[in-house]
């Protein structure tokens, strides 16, 4: 049972319009923010929070058990607070939130404010103007994957310890600039070297500009003219602009096959490629079939 403190007690007693929820967003890389829906700023722990922001909080539904189900909450895109561009350069990816329900005429008092939930930041979706995102409860934690996953395809990301491939070879990466952009679509300069597809499954980073550091993985790389060019899984932030210097990461299936004629790494290889398929499992000794005779396999 949640303790819930004197003067929230009271609040909620009274029937007032006294209560707001303040919303306090702590980045991975250590920026906190706060916001809230009530009239005027609040400050509490030495955080701000944010008056005008546009947060407003969607309904929540709250079960008994393990189960994940989170909050979402919704907001205003501004330029002094949440921008688009922050979005898609994934700075809010897995930050943390904690929602408080606070008594807005005495916000400094500790027994004037509950903490309503701590969770960190999911899906997020943007509109023209907006974004909703969800709240992942700590429960979220445990439908993610731990351990290893048996299967034909590499587990493993290309460059990292277990694949030991190394992207800081040359041979793995190409620089280049921008020459134009229409959406997800570049075409990028000084990569031409590279055949056609070598970037597939690869990441983009984004060197100068405005929108340096600004990543996104690499769907298609083709080339058209001598030039190359490559459709990326999300559009690039309005601050990219022609002549701004890239970097393309080589791509990777996570096959058998390009580990082995691509990379050169079978010994590195953590798949499971000579793993029987589906087929094998369900068949069946047929007449005339000489290797299901009831003995031992040759292989």
């Amino acid at each position: 049972m949640r303790d819930i403190p004197p003067l929230i007690a009271a609040a909620l007693a009274e029937g007032a319009a006294t209560l707001c929820h303040c919303w306090k967003i702590t980045r991975t890389d250590g920026t906190v923010l706060g916001f809230t829906d009530h009239d005027n700023d609040l400050i509490f722990d030495g955080t701000t929070f944010h008056a005008a922001s546009g947060f407003t909080a969607a309904d929540a539904e709250v079960r008994l058990g393990l189960a994940a189900a989170g909050p979402e909450v919704a907001g205003a895109l501004s330029s002094t607070a949440i921008t688009e561009d922050d979005l898609k350069a994934g700075r809010y990816d897995g930050a943390e939130v904690e929602l408080w329900l606070v008594d807005w005429r005495n916000a400094a008092n500790p027994d004037a404010r509950l903490l309503l939930s701590r969770a960190e930041l999911g899906r997020v979706r943007r509109g023209e103007a907006h974004f909703e995102a969800e709240l992942r409860t700590l429960a979220a934690r445990l439908q993610q994957v731990r351990g290893r996953v048996f299967a034909h395809g590499c587990d493993a990301e290309l460059g990292d310890a277990r694949c030991r491939v190394d992207l800081a070879d040359p041979a793995w990466r190409g620089d280049g600039a921008v020459l134009t952009l229409q959406g997800p679509l570049l075409r990028i300069s000084g990569v031409s070297g590279f055949a056609a597809g070598f970037f597939t499954h690869g990441h983009f980073e984004v060197l100068s500009g405005a929108a340096t550091g600004w990543r996104s993985a690499v769907l298609a790389h083709r080339l058209a003219d001598g030039v190359a060019e490559i459709t990326l899984a999300e559009t690039p932030p309005g601050t990219l602009a022609s002549g701004d210097a890239v970097r393309l990461i080589a791509g990777c299936d996570k096959s058998f096959a390009t580990c082995r004629e691509k990379f050169a790494n079978v010994a590195n290889f953590r798949g499971f490629p000579h793993m029987p398929g589906n087929d094998f499992v369900i068949s069946y000794p047929a007449p005339g079939d000489a290797d299901l005779d009831g003995g031992s396999m040759n292989t």
